[in-house]
């Protein structure tokens, strides 16, 4: 080897070295574990779901299970199945009430919830509530959903704006129907939302139907339409009684609660023996890629420390578990405690799951078609009709007669048949109208086309025209 070549070798030798030393010597980071995130789709608000989010990736369970984000959507309840299936990565189902997920059920979306954690939790809850079951078991007796928070559906009051407009204070479904209220007219005494965009009104109009029966129970709804105005959906419901544009909203529990922490003058009345005590589920998915941690955030939010979350003055919901009570903030929250006492007390009507299942999607479509959409005909309708009662031009059965043909199931022809919008036409019709939007269009148009000629008619009828 010539004297130059060596000097190269040596020089390369000492490269390496240096190398070595500098580079190959030093201790490496070590590769950064992402840690799992969860997908989850909710009808939950965002002020739940962050206060959630940030509470369970900070505890140990999400810990030991490296869990260290869950995300969550919001889509309309109509196309949570299209969405589960078209994402096809989703781990959990969180609220929205038991339709929903008795339809994710029928669907064969859910898979049993076998956690240790979430079966003991099991024994904290109570079986049912009013008759109302706070678990749905599948054939082998194995949990699908379980009940993460207790609702009922009532009715919000403003007392200060009901005293300016010298109105009663309403106890029952059937007074939000009443011809007193009609007096403020084209003012709306009663804000409610239009059904396609909340699901817990559109659970209240189911509940009037099966307190009702069918036909009394459209007509009852049809009136406290023709008192109010739809809203976009519950929220906008709730704010327009919070900022006084209406005296009376019907809503969920936690809005009511809500309502009485923040506005002075406000009150939640329960109907009595005339709403339902429900629960809001929670449900493992099939297209779940993480099924144990999936079990884990379960567990976690049906445990303590996760029904504590409930009691938060920025939620203002009741447990499942009633030894939540027993911790210091349940102490703290003696309000809540007393509503739960209610609610537990109060004797609710007998609500059909599954008949409620059956005519979901219809249901929403027609109340939407018939009341909303042609919403100043109907109001112009039931205010000549209240006018000329109060006057004394209609007697009280000559009255009553009139108002159950305002609300009573419409009769429309197509292609020659007639058809009349029964519970059994409904849910005939109710998963089409779900799945074809083609078909929900074209329906609607005939709705609100019947319903428009309905109201000439009794406004003719009254006129003498």
């Amino acid at each position: 080897m010539s004297k130059r070549a060596l000097v190269v070798a040596v020089i390369l030798v000492l490269l390496v070295i240096i190398f070595y030393y500098i580079v190959g010597n030093k201790e490496q980071p070590p590769v950064e574990d992402e840690g799992i995130t969860l997908l989850a789709i909710t009808r939950h608000s965002s002020t739940i779901t962050q206060l959630y989010k940030e509470a369970f990736l900070s505890s140990e369970i999400a810990k030991k299970h490296n869990i260290t984000d869950i995300r969550f959507i919001n889509p309309h309840p109509a196309i949570w199945i299209e969405t589960i299936k078209r994402i096809g990565n989703i781990d959990i189902a969180w609220g929205g009430g038991p339709t929903i997920h008795n339809l994710l059920a029928d669907e064969g979306l859910l898979l049993p919830i076998s956690s240790i954690g979430v079966l003991q939790t099991l024994q904290c809850i109570p079986k049912d509530i009013g008759g109302m079951e706070l678990v749905r078991y599948d054939g082998s007796g194995r949990p699908l959903w379980i009940t993460t928070a207790i609702s009922s559906f009532g009715i919000i009051v403003n007392h200060p704006m009901l005293e300016k407009y010298d109105l009663p204070t309403p106890k029952k479904w059937e007074d939000l129907a009443s011809p007193e209220l009609s007096k403020i007219l084209p003012k709306p005494a009663v804000a409610y939302s239009r059904s396609t965009q909340s699901g817990s009104h559109t659970r209240i109009y189911q509940i009037i139907l099966q307190k009702f029966g069918w036909d009394e129970g459209w007509a009852i709804l049809a009136r406290l339409a023709a008192n109010g105005r739809p809203y976009g959906g519950s929220v906008e419901a709730l704010t327009a009684l919070e900022s006084g544009e209406v005296p009376i909203a019907i809503g969920i529990d936690f809005y009511g609660y809500t309502a009485q922490v923040e506005v002075p003058g406000t009150e939640y009345i329960i109907p009595y023996n005339e709403t339902i005590i429900g629960g809001d589920p929670i449900s493992l998915l099939k297209t779940s890629k993480h099924k144990e941690e999936a079990l884990a955030f379960i567990t976690w939010v049906l445990s303590k420390e996760g029904q504590s979350l409930l009691l938060d003055k920025r939620v203002n919901r009741l447990p499942v578990r009633p030894d939540v009570f027993d911790t210091d903030i349940g102490k703290s929250r003696k309000d809540l405690r007393e509503a739960y006492r209610k609610v537990m007390e109060n004797v609710g009507i007998r609500f059909d799951e599954e008949r409620a299942r059956r005519t979901y999607f219809a249901v929403a479509l027609y109340f939407d078609s018939v009341f909303c959409d042609p919403h100043d005909s109907l109001v112009k309708t039931w205010r000549l009709l209240t006018k000329a009662y109060l006057d004394g031009k209609l007697n009280k059965r000559e009255f009553e007669e009139i108002s159950r043909k305002l609300g009573g199931p419409l009769n429309w022809e197509q292609n020659g048949t007639t058809y009349i919008f029964t519970e059994e036409f409904a849910a005939s019709i109710n998963l089409k109208v779900r799945d074809d939007p083609n078909f929900s269009s074209k329906i609607a148009s005939l709705w609100r086309e019947a319903a428009e000629k309905r109201y000439r008619e009794i406004i003719s009828l009254i006129s003498g025209g």
